[in-house]
């Protein structure tokens, strides 16, 4: 007897992963080349999408303002995303080739560039194949992409991260979730956000079809975005704060592409200057520095989603449209803080 899904989705959670849906490469037609999984693997039947769920309290200290590791070492770019998922998806891949099927396990980060190659193979395309693993989600029948543009789930809102798995197997596709049915279009996320979302009332947004379907969720300022997340905003870093006295930089005011605001970020974030009694570690930003580093998580968040998670399932659990809850009621429970955009210099 061959290979079911049930079989496949049963071996996926009992590995550990929360979440699992499937879509037939048809769902893919009108995905660009250069983010298409036949550009992978050309024999490619099926796309397998997983996902782990972030920890709520992964954000508590932010939220509280008192403590960051938790949220970029486990949660975000962390453990999340390069040992939690990696490891049972790879075990899923050996699953699947055990029983006699190519599984192609596909990590979803995105390169910083473009390589200025150009293709292997005549009539090819350059290797810069990235999918996109929040659609990818959608046609597997996980969720739907909400306003502010992150992933969302009737399980857990905003709360996971994906990863896919590309094979010939033929398998029967998951049922797509319906447009609107997660995202309510609240604004919650909007309000949250220190100035990357816009909000609906300015017809600002990007649409896509999988079969009869539309999504549609908002044309994000992803310069904005990277600026807030990544570091660049004093208004939601102390560590700016702590040691870059006299600085003024009021992210609303900047029009930055997000390749631009990644070079700002990460230099400033990340680099070295010199050692000096005042700053004893001899990097620019310390707080930044020490997260980017501590664990080797690879990346590191700042703002740690805000407005585009934080205040998105805060709101769809008082709703009630998601389905995990929690004892303790409602995640923000306290006046949130807010930092001036304007650093005060030491006396």
């Amino acid at each position: 007897m061959g290979l079911t899904k049930e079989e496949i989705k049963e071996f996926a959670l009992s590995a550990g992963l929360d979440l699992i849906g499937v879509a037939n490469i048809e769902r893919f037609e009108n995905a660009p080349k250069d983010m298409h999984p036949a550009t992978i693997f050309p024999e490619a039947r099926s796309v397998i999408v997983v996902g782990k769920r972030i920890l709520r309290g992964g954000w508590r200290g932010i939220e509280e303002g008192t403590y960051w590791p938790s949220y970029t070492y486990f949660d975000y770019h962390g453990l999340l995303n390069t040992v939690f998922i990696p490891y049972p998806l790879y075990e899923l891949a050996c699953f699947i080739e055990d029983h006699g099927w190519e599984a192609v396990p596909y990590y979803p980060g995105v390169p910083e560039n473009k390589s200025v190659g150009g293709p292997l193979r005549k009539d090819g395309i350059p290797p810069d194949v990235n999918l996109a693993i929040r659609i990818a989600g959608i046609a597997a029948g996980l969720g739907e992409i909400g306003w502010s543009k992150v992933f969302l789930t009737k399980k857990f809102g905003p709360r996971q991260r994906l990863h896919a798995i590309i094979t010939d197997m033929p398998i029967e596709p998951d049922p797509l979730v319906e447009p609107g049915s997660i995202c309510k279009r609240d604004m919650a996320c909007v309000a949250g956000c220190p100035g990357a979302i816009p909000h609906i009332k300015e017809n600002r947004s990007i649409k896509i079809q999988i079969e009869d379907k539309i999504y549609e969720w908002g044309d994000i300022d992803l310069g904005k975005c990277t600026l807030v997340y990544h570091g660049g905003d004093p208004r939601v870093s102390p560590f700016i704060h702590k040691d870059i006295p006299g600085f003024n930089f009021d992210v609303t005011e900047q029009e930055m592409n997000e390749e631009t605001a990644y070079k700002f970020c990460w230099t400033l974030s990340t680099a070295k200057w010199r050692v000096t009694r005042e700053f004893p570690s001899g990097y620019v930003i310390e707080g930044h520095a020490l997260l980017q580093k501590w664990g080797e998580a690879g990346s590191y968040g700042v703002c740690a989603s805000r407005g585009c998670m934080r205040s998105c399932f805060d709101y769809l659990e008082k709703a009630g449209i998601i389905e995990q809850t929690f004892e303790s009621g409602r995640f923000i429970r306290r006046p949130r803080w807010l930092l001036p955009s304007k650093v005060e210099k030491k006396r």
